[in-house]
């Protein structure tokens, strides 16, 4: 039994004349003790998709789906049951950890708020555990640092303490959104290795969000690549980056910088079109808009996840022994080259 199993969920925002679907269709599996990516451009539902694991995501609502985490439906679960779930078996790290720390609460305190609601500390032994998490996440100096406030803190040591307050239960699970967001290379480089570290020390099992497929390809095990709210690939990430799929993923990959995928003029190779309006999304494919390879029926049906070799399962109908037109078979190859 995997750890997290994610079916068909749908999260819609409030919208007009219609609500805004973010999330449409997503399914993804997160096995014990493996970082499963889900990679994306700005606005594809990577970060929804996390919230509605907690259950975080007002003003939205889940339209439909899914997600059964160690066995249990927590879209079933009434509300106090999720919050002995939501802190404690999982713990999320935040996009913006200056947002989401509380300016006017030290940081001892803030740290310490979940070991006394979902462990019954005392105030005592939870500041003291406060100091212990701090320093697991290695914050310069934890005793002193434990008494000041965020904004007295670089972004760097902010999102220490998010790392030290999503671990303070424990977590089964743990839900890194964007965790380099706004840190400088240095930095980033430093959280992604104290994120490695803990995974191994402490045995947790992480549920990456991010558009960085740098940290994708350093971090993940598996990478599930969303467009427009739909997964439209998933496979193992040596896999991915070597030979992806689904054209959406091959023009991701190509525009990563490197002399290797620059042309001639040195410009890095660009996707046409821009990303659908999630109140009017196309029919059919959603990326058939800008996709060089679309053909019919791209344009008018929604292509199935279908499993491929080595563990991948990709949505396009190039994949699709069904639907994929004559001459098709090098251009889905994956070689990256199209």
């Amino acid at each position: 039994m995997p750890l997290l199993e994610v079916q068909d969920l749908c999260v819609e925002y409030p919208g007009r004349p219609a609500p805004l679907r973010a999330v449409d269709g997503l399914t993804f599996r997160v096995e014990r003790g493996e970082t499963f990516a889900l990679v994306g451009e700005s606005g594809c539902g990577k970060t929804a998709a996390g919230l509605a694991v907690m259950r975080l995501v007002e003003p939205g609502r889940i339209a439909g789906g899914r997600v059964e985490f160690e066995g249990r439906d927590l879209l079933a679960l009434t509300d106090r049951e999720m919050r002995a779930v939501r802190g404690g078996r999982i713990g999320m790290v935040f996009q913006e950890p200056a947002a989401a720390l509380n300016p006017v609460m030290r940081i001892d305190s803030q740290v310490a708020e979940a070991p006394r609601i979902h462990r019954g500390l005392t105030r005592r032994q939870a500041l003291d555990e406060a100091v212990r998490l701090l320093e697991l996440v290695a914050l310069p100096d934890p005793r002193r640092q434990a008494r000041a406030y965020p904004h007295e803190l670089s972004g760097g040591m902010q999102q220490r303490v998010m790392l030290a307050i999503a671990l303070s239960c424990s977590p089964a699970l743990l839900i890194a959104d964007e965790p380099t967001t706004a840190l400088d290379v240095t930095i980033q480089a430093q959280i992604l290795a104290l994120l490695r570290r803990l995974k191994r020390e402490l045995g947790l099992t992480i549920l990456l969000i991010t558009h960085d497929l740098g940290v994708v390809a350093e971090n993940a095990d598996r990478v599930g690549v969303m467009y427009a709210g739909r997964l439209v690939e998933r496979a193992p990430v040596e896999r991915l980056f070597a030979e992806p799929a689904h054209p959406y993923t091959r023009g991701l990959l190509r525009s990563i910088p490197g002399a290797a995928r620059c042309g001639a003029d040195r410009r890095l190779p660009t996707l046409a079109g821009a990303v659908p309006d999630p109140a009017d999304p196309p029919a059919g494919c959603r990326f058939h808009p800008r996709c060089a390879e679309r053909f019919e029926p791209c344009d008018r049906e929604v292509p199935r996840m279908l499993p491929q070799p080595g563990g991948r399962a990709v949505a396009c109908f190039l994949h699709d022994p069904r639907s994929r037109p004559a001459g098709a078979g090098e251009a889905a190859s994956g070689d990256g080259t199209s």
